[in-house]
């Protein structure tokens, strides 16, 4: 740790003349970082390139971004650095419409993006009624991608047929081959369950009432296969072969757990009395620890008993014998179920651990901040740190961190900008930089 905290205190001597010499747009892949950012306005891709020792950023010239095929959200890099995988959304803003697909854009050795191939998605089938079969678009809203660069996982909100009816939301998943070419598994999308019942696609009988609801999730976390190999509490642990994905359905606030195989095919692992285990109220954010022991999520939503919280579970793996003697990636909630507050921020979200697994930071999207906690190593509870938050933009929607605990980036969409933070790794607290300005409302943040 000694080692760790004596090179964090020459990062900061350096940042300060950092910012005061010229900035740079040239990238090396072996000395600086690289920051990626979609623009919903410019319908456009960005990169930044920075200096990994003192945090100077500056932008890639990459003339006409280059344009994204549809209204863009979330992006993913690949663990190579070497793709950028992007969703986007069919839009009248869009020229000729655009499509609703996921746009891979091949990373060049000078940072910059050369131009995306497209890959759409398989229609999920429904019944509806006693004849009626219905083809209904996928509406994808979040994506994830499993260490090994393998497998793309993807959120789909749920959605109405061309009746009129509600349809509830799934999880596409792609295979990963060479060259970033996606294909869509047998099988996807994969359903969520409706009202406690796991269902296949064509078997949804009007699957969703005013009583029961429609799921929808809203983000996605898988396990990791790979571990850090320092300095993390896994590190010298032999990983997992096989991985879990976990899911939070925002309407029916339960946290869903799948085993995946390795084709990428989906199983729901339902717990003893539930299909999952339950969060607080409008869960939109999850997270899961890079040693894979804990799971938090975000609860978006604020009511008496959940307001502004995230909720924290243990995973069933060989680095928890003393919770659970099975392995078996099964959720057991942390701190009895109650739900840790997230104080004083507001409506958080996207949340993110460090590459280590020693704390959480918790984009409050309706407050302009970042919650910071630490997080026990043995039952995985969240302690705020001092200051427990750190400001970020009124619009702050997403969050990256660099897998060396190096620096951590949020993306504004409203000021349009991009705010950056060094890790001081001796207290876990956010050492704000001067934010960087972006195209118009960027959408989504990723760094290598």
């Amino acid at each position: 740790m000694r080692t760790r905290l004596t090179w964090f205190v020459a990062i900061l001597a350096l940042v300060s003349i950092g910012f005061l010499m010229a900035c740079t747009a040239k990238y090396s892949a072996s000395f600086n970082g690289l920051v990626v950012v979609p623009s919903q306005a410019q319908l456009a891709m960005e990169t930044f390139t920075f200096d990994v020792s003192n945090g100077r950023i500056s932008q890639i010239s990459n003339p006409n971004g280059p344009p994204t095929p549809g209204l863009p959200t979330a992006v993913v890099l690949d663990p190579a650095g070497a793709f950028a995988y992007v969703l986007v959304a069919a839009n009248p803003d869009v020229t000729g419409g655009g499509v609703t697909a996921i746009a891979t854009f091949p990373i060049a050795p000078d940072g910059k993006l050369a131009n995306s191939t497209t890959y759409t998605f398989n229609n999920a089938t429904v019944t509806v009624g006693q004849n009626t079969v219905e083809s209904v678009p996928v509406v994808p809203v979040a994506m994830s991608m499993d260490s090994a660069g393998k497998l793309l996982f993807v959120a789909d909100s749920a959605t109405s047929d061309n009746a009129g009816n509600s349809v509830p939301g799934a999880i596409s998943v792609f295979s990963i081959g060479s060259n970033a070419v996606l294909s869509e598994v047998a099988g996807s999308p994969f359903v969520l369950p409706v009202g406690g019942v796991n269902l296949l696609p064509q078997q949804l009988q009007n699957p969703c009432t005013v009583q029961v609801g429609c799921p929808s999730p809203l983000a996605l976390a898988v396990t990791p296969t790979v571990y850090p190999p320092l300095n993390a509490y896994c590190s010298g642990f032999t990983p997992p072969t096989t991985e879990n994905l976990y899911v939070p359905d925002s309407i029916g606030n339960m946290l869903l757990n799948y085993s995946v195989s390795s084709s990428g095919n989906l199983t729901l692992v339902p717990t003893q009395t539930n299909v999952g285990v339950p969060t607080g109220f409008l869960p939109d954010g999850v997270t899961v620890d890079p040693c894979n022991r804990f799971v938090y999520v975000a609860n978006g939503l604020s009511n008496a008993a959940t307001a502004n919280s995230v909720s924290a579970y243990t995973i069933c793996s060989t680095l928890s014998p003393q919770i659970c003697p099975t392995p078996d990636f099964r959720l057991l909630p942390v701190n009895n179920g109650l739900p840790f507050p997230v104080s004083p921020g507001e409506g958080p979200g996207p949340l993110s651990m460090d590459a280590y697994g020693f704390y959480l930071y918790v984009v409050d999207a309706a407050s302009g901040l970042v919650s910071q906690f630490k997080i026990s190593p043995t039952s995985g509870s969240l302690t705020p740190l001092t200051p427990p938050s750190v400001a970020a933009g009124v619009g702050a929607d997403s969050i990256a961190i660099r897998s060396d605990d190096s620096w951590v980036f949020v993306a504004d969409k409203t000021a349009a900008t991009l705010s950056q933070y060094g890790i001081n790794l001796a207290t876990g607290n956010l050492v704000a930089q001067t934010p960087v300005q972006t195209f118009n409302y960027p959408t989504g943040v990723a760094v290598k």
